[in-house]
């Protein structure tokens, strides 16, 4: 009888054991930036729901940390970059995360401070760009198109270093991307990161410039969902890189920011 119990005891905890490992991997744990990413990954929790999976987001105010947080294994995805900076990331920090969707694109806008339009900009007026690698690039890239600077280098990796003409001698300043719309009372104009000027209020309708649809910017700086090298085919991720390319969530990013978040 003793045996009889202590079988059925094993049984029922293996049971506990099962179900409760079956729950996990039911729950997908995603780290985003608040705006847009978490919004969209929101708009995904009814698609992936029907196929029994929990999306649970954790949110993050900087660059680093979800990246950080993914390769040590406290999450099983992040959403918040784009594959540029995920490649330099990975280069620079050692760690390997691989996207498995590229999901949206985010015009980089150049906004206005103390200065209200490119013409009126005066000379050693000040200009606040992203201090990470490819998002400075991006920004300078977008101040040559409007004709304020030169670049030597026209690659993602340009820096302010790479200024071989700036006849209004402008004053780059190069600060972390989440200070660049606090930054606005303070310089002239400022380049934006799109999700920065969305979370800081601004409207990509009211940029003094945006980068063009068919340029370089706009294919190479699409956002993607990242996991860990080797993770590519776990099936809840497959779900999740499905739900964010499915046509409900596309009409959810074309109606909520109106040209300031594009499907890819």
């Amino acid at each position: 009888m003793r045996k009889l119990l202590f079988a059925l005891a094993a049984l029922c905890l293996g049971l506990a054991v099962g179900t409760s490992a079956e729950a996990a991997d039911k729950t997908i744990r995603v780290g985003a930036s608040p705006t847009p990413h978490a919004e969209i990954l929101r708009a995904c929790e009814p698609i992936l729901k029907e196929q029994g999976y929990t999306l649970e987001i954790v949110e993050y105010a900087d660059y680093v940390q979800p990246n950080v947080a993914l390769e040590s294994g406290e999450l099983d995805a992040n959403y918040f970059q784009h594959k540029p900076y995920l490649d330099d990331f990975n280069a620079q920090k050692g760690t390997h995360l691989v996207p498995i969707a590229f999901v949206h694109y985010e015009p980089f806008g150049i906004y206005a401070g103390r200065t209200k339009s490119l013409k009126d900009l005066k000379k050693g007026a000040i200009v606040s760009v992203p201090n990470d690698t490819t998002n400075e690039a991006r920004g300078l890239l977008l101040l040559q198109a409007n004709g304020l600077i030169k670049l030597k280098n026209t690659s993602l990796s340009a820096t302010r270093l790479d200024i071989v003409e700036n006849p209004l001698k402008l004053k780059i300043e190069e600060l972390e991307a989440a200070q660049l719309v606090r930054s606005l009372p303070d310089v002239d104009i400022a380049t934006i990161n799109g999700n920065y000027a969305l979370l800081g209020g601004l409207n990509a309708a009211d940029a003094l410039a945006v980068e063009a649809s068919d340029s370089e910017a706009a294919n190479a700086y699409a956002n993607v969902l990242v996991v860990r090298k080797g993770d590519e085919q776990r099936p809840e991720l497959v779900a999740l890189a499905k739900a964010l390319k499915s046509d409900a969530v596309k009409d959810y990013m074309i109606k909520t920011y109106k040209g300031a978040v594009l499907p890819k």
